[in-house]
């Protein structure tokens, strides 16, 4: 029998599949409970806009249509929301589409990619899947180290990933610090800024990326609406970058790769700010209740500027998992990423915060 698993590209073969949270249908079937609550893969506890929702009921009419394959409202939109180019910004199935078109655009087998050592997984399993070479910088107090970063740079290097904030830390680096990053590059390294969670950002040294992508061309965002926005399930992000990229980027996407629902929900949830200036106080509120909690138990966490929390048990956290299971709320173990006394929490409502902690203190203490 020939075996079909290796006729396949080696670097597929190689490359370990990214590990998703676990959905709450696949709990139900495995435990037999039901009212579980997912905090685990950082969803919005409020769900979508109800704008978005209705926008998305109104393009069910065009299912049998073709989406406008250069998405042209919705990148009018983004061009007004982030006051950047509308030629300069190129829409994606979800950021991890977004960074996958950038990677398929750029990396060649043999290059060099520069992460930290606890960035997000997916871009250096897409870079993996390219035949580059993944260049993993330790982190400084579970911060990107810029100059380390710096440091790790060689004639081969052709990319360095800044994922800001980061997931699963929750840990930011400033605007100097990114400044730093594109002062000290050589003009053909492509330096990509991931911000999927810049909407909860309430530092005054978060950088101002787009400003930069004024002054540096080789400079790239991606940004998504599965975060603040809650429509994970739609699978909608973009990109912004300078002219020369985006052109590049036109060339390497597939045509139709957002859906007319996605976009219809995407323009309504730029028009609905009252939506956005709730989900964020819904945030502020529960993080101050989660980190007030802990900290009354003793137990550590890496301060976070994002929808999540990332707690530090001290021991294998993933049994600390499997015991929230049995009470049916999922969290996300984060060994995977070389945190194996971590979970990482998503922020819910109040309810949903105050179920669990009342379970951590039930798991906790036993």
């Amino acid at each position: 029998m020939v075996d079909l698993f290796s006729l396949g590209n080696k670097t597929i073969q190689d490359t370990k599949p990214y590990q998703a949270g676990k959905p709450i249908e696949e709990v139900e079937r495995e435990l037999g409970i039901t009212d579980i609550i997912k905090l685990a893969s950082n969803e919005n506890p409020l769900g979508p806009s109800p704008k978005a929702l209705e926008a998305i009921t109104n393009s069910l009419s065009k299912l049998s249509l073709y989406p406008d394959a250069l998405y042209y409202a919705l990148r009018k939109k983004l061009a007004e929301y982030t006051n950047h180019p509308m030629q300069n910004i190129t829409m994606g199935n979800g950021s991890e589409n977004c960074l996958e078109i950038l990677v398929k655009a750029y990396i060649n087998s043999g290059d060099e990619v520069i992460f930290d050592q606890y960035s997000f997984a997916t871009t250096r399993i897409l870079i993996k899947a390219y035949g580059a070479k993944e260049i993993l910088v330790p982190s400084n107090n579970y911060r990107h180290d810029i100059q380390a970063m710096l440091g790790a740079v060689t004639p081969k290097t052709k990319m360095i990933v800044v994922v800001n904030p980061n997931n699963p830390t929750g840990t930011y680096i400033t605007h100097n610090e990114l400044v730093c990053v594109l002062q000290n590059v050589a003009p053909n390294i492509i330096v990509v800024v991931d911000e999927a969670y810049f909407e909860f950002m309430e530092v005054d040294d978060y950088p101002n990326s787009i400003e930069l992508l004024k002054r540096y061309d080789n400079l790239v965002i991606t940004r998504t609406f599965s975060k603040a926005y809650g429509l994970a399930g739609v699978r909608l992000g973009y990109l912004l970058s300078s002219l020369p990229v985006s052109e590049l980027l036109y060339r390497s996407r597939l045509p139709f790769n957002v859906n007319n629902c996605a976009c219809a929900a995407g323009i309504a949830s730029l028009d609905d700010v009252g939506f956005l200036t709730q989900t964020k106080a819904t945030n502020k509120s529960g993080m101050i209740q989660l980190e007030t909690e802990l900290t009354k138990m003793g137990i550590s966490f890496i301060p976070s500027v994002c929808n999540f929390i990332t707690i530090d048990f001290k021991q294998h956290a993933a049994e600390y998992c499997n015991k929230f299971l049995t009470y049916g709320i999922i969290i996300r173990p984060l060994s995977a990423y070389g945190l194996s006394n971590f979970v990482r929490v998503t922020i819910g409502t109040k309810e949903q915060n105050d179920k669990f902690i009342s379970i951590l203190k039930k798991v906790y203490n036993a």
